[in-house]
């Protein structure tokens, strides 16, 4: 397949710029595979769709501030870093802009923060290696002066806000290190939670964090031959457990995002049992996929020719997803991170 069978027309005003003033009033397309038919819920009617002995299985990744606003030394002209991973003490592989101009050896210093850091190496699809320095550690001064590394497709005359600091992470963010939010979690709250918990349905938490991998753009035409980079995954013994028993009670395992999938599908046996362990997720998953653990999947709507769309056409398949978002489209949902969600079962 190409990847140009992946493409769709989006009219650009039902990208969501701003989450909803309330997490869980998104609108949900819920999406029946077996019967090839979709209709219009809501969010908050989730617990609707859930069976006896389902599992949700959320991934707790936690989004650190990994965006720096900087000057080149000595002109002055702005720098914009997204620090991807850190490579070793203070070395980090990182997108820079703009990248043409920041070859080994350019330096930039960023603001008031004595922060200082130099390019030291170009890497693989526009990456670069850069060494920062300053007497605190990176990490903490991230806090202070990194911003939230929203999508470039949010593009809002009055920039990132503070607001988004809170609401591009999910409520049950935990463990610190990706840099996107798993936007399918952005729609539960913590009432969402305790409602389910009062339920048959139980809750397992994996981690994975968020990285590169997740958005780099598909660079191939022949979808078979795109891999998505690593991304490192754990799941706890408990959780395991949890996802087993809920299989072995034939309760569906319902993922909640893309990167629960890939990190469950990493991790499952040809039964569909999930081992616990902390690892590399390193499967990339296109049409033709046979998926051995995921029974349904909560996920947003995203972009054309993308690997994530690429995933959710495998779970379902091309036709069926792509009339979906057709149906979306005319529906005037709103797409992408701070965007309305699909059920797909």
């Amino acid at each position: 397949m190409r990847i140009s069978d992946f493409d769709y027309e989006l009219p650009a005003e039902l990208i969501a710029q701003a989450p909803l003033t309330e997490r869980d009033t998104s609108r949900m397309l819920v999406v029946e595979r077996a019967q090839r038919t979709f209709c219009d819920s809501k969010f908050r009617s989730l617990l609707d769709y859930l069976r006896a002995n389902d599992v949700l299985v959320l991934n707790n990744t936690k989004v650190f501030p990994a965006r720096l606003l900087g000057q080149r030394v000595p002109s002055g002209g702005k720098v914009e870093l997204l620090l991807l991973r850190e490579r070793e003490a203070s070395t980090w592989e990182v997108l820079i802009r703009p990248a043409r101009r920041l070859r080994p050896g350019a330096r930039i210093r960023f603001g008031e923060s004595q922060l200082n850091a130099e390019v030291i190496a170009e890497e693989e699809n526009g990456m670069r290696l850069v060494h920062f320095e300053s007497e605190q550690d990176v990490r903490q001064l991230l806090q202070s002066i990194g911003k939230t590394p929203l999508p470039p497709y949010i593009e809002r005359q009055c920039g990132h806000t503070s607001e988004d600091r809170e609401r591009y992470q999910t409520v049950y963010a935990k463990h610190e290190g990706a840099i996107a939010a798993p936007t399918a979690g952005l729609h539960f709250t913590s009432r969402m939670l305790h409602e389910v918990a009062k339920t048959d349905v139980k809750i397992a938490e994996i981690t994975l964090h968020v990285g590169y991998g997740t958005f780099e753009p598909v660079r191939v035409d022949d979808v078979a031959a795109h891999s998505v980079l690593p991304e490192s995954f754990s799941i706890t013994e408990e959780s395991a457990r949890i996802i087993n028993q809920a299989r072995s009670a034939e309760g569906r395992i319902i993922a909640v995002g893309t990167t629960t999938v890939r990190a469950l599908e990493c991790s499952a046996n040809e039964q569909g049992e999930i081992a616990a362990g902390s690892r590399l997720a390193t499967l990339t998953i296109v049409p033709g996929y046979r998926f051995k653990a995921v029974d349904a999947l909560l996920t947003n709507f995203h972009l054309p020719r993308s690997s994530l769309l690429l995933l959710v056409s495998a779970f379902t398949d091309r036709e069926l997803i792509l009339a979906a978002y057709r149906h979306a489209i005319s529906r005037r949902y709103r797409f992408y991170s701070y965007g309305d969600c699909m059920l797909i079962s």
